[in-house]
This record gives structure tokens, C-alpha cells and sequence, in this order.
């Protein structure tokens, strides 16, 4: 099989499972709201509800459908993967290999022609994000989608879509780099070339 080489003007990076692993503090906030709520299989729980924003997951495994108490409870549930990704022995927020080295050259390069050239579009809500990249010594991009930036999570496009816009670029000339299907649907229902 020939080698392809692509050029693009701007890398969409999602966070969670491709520049940090947060997986014990998942798993611990699941188990305390799994104790709350009476969800009773928390492993099928989280392979449902990765790359999908919280408020989502909160109303269809919690039965939560106020929209006050959803974004409350999805605060919460966000800062507790934060404190719970380091009780019990479990080892906090993890740096995924090669993230430093991948994002060094995009953090000290300067914008191309006053774009920026790359960006993270999570799902996850702007605190958890601000927590997690802080835990991992990773520096925001200027281009940072949160959940609460979209109105349509993944898979819808509207995440990626924002992404690109943020960068100045057309979402054709973007990279998207995902680890989820509904993050991998996303990127290419935006347009962009993904990398899973």
C-alpha cells in the first residue's frame, strides 16, 4: 500500500482518551452516582456514555430532565472524576504518551496568518476540561470547545464545526484526532480527515 502524505492548517484534538486518561475518575464518579441514582451496571454505563456530553448521559442514566439540575449535577459530576481519579489508590489524571511531544510544536509555534493551528474540542464541560489539562501540564489552546459551547453534542458536527471556526480554517483542512466512534462520527460529519 502506497504512504499518503496530507497537509493540513489545523489540528482538532478531543481530550479525553487521546491527550489525558481520566478513566479511574470515571469510573469513580459513575460508582457515586451509581449509588445515588440506582444505576446498577456502572461498566455498561461508561462504555455508553463516552465522547458524549455530560448533561446527556445525566439525563438518560440519572432520569434527570430539570435543566438547572442538569448542569449542577454535570459541575458536580465533572469535579468528581477530578477527586475521584485520585482516592482509593487509583492514580489521578493521566498524561496519554507522546500528548507533550505531539502538542510542544502547536503550543510555541506561532498562529499562520493569525490562525491558530490547533485546538480541543471536548465534550466534557469547561471546568473538568480547565481541571484535567491543568493536572497534566497541558497549556488551553485559544481554541477550546466545551460542552457548554455547542448545543449538539457528538456526534453531531456543531463541536468540530466550532473547532475550525475558532482556527480560521475551513473544517476540510482540518485533522480531527479521536478515540471514540460518536467523536469519530462527529469529525467526519464536520468534514474533516480523522485520525482514530
Amino acid at each position: 500500500m502506497p504512504l499518503v502524505k496530507e497537509t493540513f492548517d489545523a489540528i482538532l484534538f478531543d481530550m479525553d482518551g487521546t491527550l489525558v486518561d481520566s478513566t479511574p475518575g470515571v469510573e469513580g464518579a459513575w460508582a457515586t452516582f451509581a449509588k445515588e441514582y440506582g444505576i446498577e451496571n456502572v461498566q455498561e454505563v461508561i462504555q455508553l456514555a463516552h465522547a458524549v456530553r455530560t448533561v446527556e448521559n445525566l439525563k438518560r442514566f440519572c432520569g434527570i430532565t430539570d435543566p438547572e439540575e442538569l448542569e449542577r449535577e454535570a459541575n458536580r459530576f465533572e469535579l468528581e472524576i477530578v477527586n475521584a481519579s485520585k482516592r482509593d489508590g487509583r492514580t489521578g489524571i493521566l498524561i496519554l504518551p507522546s500528548a507533550k511531544e505531539t502538542l510542544a510544536p502547536l503550543q510555541v509555534g506561532t498562529p499562520k496568518e493569525g490562525k491558530q493551528i490547533w485546538a480541543i474540542c471536548t465534550s466534557a464541560t469547561r471546568a473538568y476540561a480547565n481541571a484535567a489539562l491543568e493536572n497534566v501540564g497541558i497549556t488551553q489552546p485559544e481554541a477550546f470547545v466545551t460542552a457548554g459551547d455547542v448545543t449538539r453534542g457528538k456526534p453531531d458536527p456543531e463541536p468540530y464545526l466550532i473547532g475550525a471556526k475558532l482556527c480560521g480554517v475551513d473544517p476540510s483542512r482540518c485533522l480531527v484526532v479521536e478515540d471514540a466512534p460518536n467523536g469519530i462520527r462527529s469529525g467526519k460529519a464536520a468534514g474533516a480527515k480523522v485520525l482514530a
